[in-house]
C-alpha cells in the first residue's frame, strides 16, 4: 500500500511521525512523507536521519538556505492569510493561515497518488483531507496535542479560534483519529461523539543504552530536563526556585534544548543562587541519540505548568524517553501525568503545579534516600520494556492503518 504521511514540520522534530513512517515501512508499505522546514538545527539532524531511513521525505515550502524563493513567497502567502483571517473571515484564510507551508502542502499532497493519507499537525490536516478526497481514498489524523488550546484557553483568541475551525471542519472528515493521551482522547471524544479515537501513547523502542548504574551515597543528583526549545513558562524557573532553597552539593541540573527567542543562558543563570548547583545548558542531540544521551542522568524533570488545557492533559515524548532511558522521574500533578503515575507510581514522585515547597520536597526525597532513588531508575527500566514501548503501541497502530485501508 503507498501511504503518504504530511506534516508542517520536520521529521527531525517529530518523532511521533518518523515511529509512524518506520512502522509502516517495516510492514511492507511504500511510504513517503511530505514536511515542511522549521529550523536550522532541525535541518542538520535531517540530513543524517533520512538517510538511514527507508522511507522517501520531500521538503515542501522551501528553506532560507535553499530554494529560498519559494520559502519566502511561503511566508508571504502565510503572513497575508493570517492578517485576512484576523482582519476579516476566519473560514475563508483558515487553510492558509493555520502553517506558513500549508498552502504548497495541499498542492504537493494531490500531486501525490496514494492509498491512505495521514496528517501530523493541524497545518498538514487540509493537504491530508483535500488530497484524500481528491483521489477518493481514506485519510487519517494523529492529534498529539489538544490542538485548539495548546497556546491558550480563551475561546476569543485568534489562536484558539483558528485552530478550531480547523478542527471542527476538518476532523469529521478524517477516516481516523488517533491521540498521544487519554485525557486527549477524551476530550476529542467528547467534541466529536461519532469518531472512534484510538490512543497512541508517545513511547519509543525498546534500547540497550540504559542506565543501570546505581547512583551514589554522596555523589550529586543529576537532574535533567529536554525540550526542542529552552525557554519561558516550561517549567524551568519553578525546578530552579526549588533548587535554590535546598542546602548545596546535593544536585547538577542539566538542561537540553535550543534556546527561545529573547531568552538566553544568562537569564536563567541570574535566576540561580550562587554556588548552590551547577547548571548545565546542552545543545539539541539527533533524535536517534536522545535516549543515549539521557541515560547519563538520575532524575527527568516533567515540569509542565498546565498554562493550557493542552499543557494539563498531554503526555509528552519527554517522560517516555526518561523511562526508556532508566531515569527516575519528578513530574508536576497535571491531570494527564498525575493518572499516568498514579497507575505506576513506582517509577517517579509527583509534585504539586505552582508549589516550590511541594517540588523541593520531591528532589529532596531521592536525594536523602538514593535506594529508592535506584528502585525507580529500575522500575523505569521495567515499565519501558514490558509495557510502554512502541513494540506494544505499533501493534494498535498498524491495526488501525489495516482496518482503514478497507474502507
Amino acid at each position: 500500500m503507498q501511504i503518504l504521511l504530511i506534516t508542517s514540520g520536520q521529521p527531525s522534530l517529530n518523532p511521533r511521525l518518523v515511529k509512524e513512517a518506520d512502522a509502516l515501512s517495516s510492514a511492507g508499505h511504500d511510504v513517503k512523507v511530505l514536511y515542511a522546514y522549521r529550523n536550522e538545527w532541525g535541518t542538520k539532524f535531517d540530513e543524517a536521519l533520512l538517510k538511514s531511513r527507508k522511507w522517501k521525505a520531500i521538503r515542501v515550502g522551501g528553506a532560507p538556505k535553499q530554494n529560498r524563493a519559494t520559502y519566502f513567497l511561503s511566508r508571504l502567502i502565510h503572513k497575508l492569510a493570517t492578517i485576512g483571517a484576523k482582519k476579516v473571515s476566519i473560514p475563508f484564510f483558515a487553510e492558509t493561515a493555520i502553517a506558513r507551508a500549508s498552502f504548497m502542502l495541499t498542492k504537493a499532497a494531490i500531486k501525490h497518488q496514494a492509498d491512505l493519507y495521514i496528517a501530523h499537525n493541524l497545518g498538514a490536516l487540509p493537504a491530508a483531507v483535500r488530497a484524500a478526497a481528491y483521489h477518493l481514498k481514506p485519510c487519517g489524523f494523529d492529534a498529539e496535542d489538544f490542538h485548539r488550546n495548546e497556546v491558550s484557553n480563551d475561546p476569543n483568541s485568534f489562536d484558539v479560534r483558528l485552530k478550531t475551525y480547523i478542527e471542527q471542519k476538518y476532523f469529521p472528515k478524517a477516516n481516523y483519529l488517533t491521540a498521544s493521551s487519554p485525557q486527549i482522547t477524551a476530550a476529542y471524544q467528547a467534541l466529536f461523539p461519532s469518531k472512534d479515537i484510538l490512543t497512541i501513547l508517545n513511547v519509543f523502542n525498546q534500547t540497550s543504552a540504559i542506565n543501570t548504574a546505581k547512583t551514589g551515597p554522596t555523589s550529586a543528583v543529576k537532574l535533567f530536563w529536554f525540550s526542542q526549545t529552552i525557554g519561558t513558562r516550561r517549567g524551568i524557573e519553578e525546578v530552579i526556585k526549588a533548587l535554590n532553597i535546598l542546602p548545596p552539593g546535593n544536585f547538577e541540573l542539566h538542561l537540553l534544548g535550543d534556546f527561545q527567542y529573547q531568552t538566553s543562558k544568562e537569564y536563567f543563570e541570574k535566576l540561580v543562587s550562587p554556588n548552590l548547583y551547577p547548571l548545565h545548558f546542552h545543545p539539541p542531540v539527533a533524535p536517534d541519540e536522545l535516549i543515549t544521551f539521557s541515560a547519563q542522568f538520575d532524575i527527568g524533570l516533567a515540569l509542565e505548568p498546565s498554562f493550557c488545557k493542552n499543557n494539563d492533559i498531554a503526555l509528552t515524548n519527554k517522560i517516555f524517553t526518561y523511562l526508556q532511558a532508566g531515569l527516575a522521574v519528578i513530574a508536576s500533578n497535571t491531570t494527564a501525568q498525575c493518572s499516568l503515575l498514579t497507575t505506576h507510581p513506582e517509577f517517579g514522585y509527583l509534585y504539586e503545579t505552582g508549589n516550590t515547597q511541594s517540588l523541593s520536597k520531591a528532589l529532596l526525597h531521592y536525594a536523602k534516600n538514593r535506594g529508592q532513588l535506584d528502585q525507580a531508575k529500575q522500575a523505569s527500566l521495567t515499565l519501558a520494556g514490558t509495557k510502554l514501548n512502541w513494540e506494544t503501541e505499533q501493534v494498535k497502530f498498524l491495526t488501525l492503518i489495516q482496518q482503514t485501508s478497507t474502507f
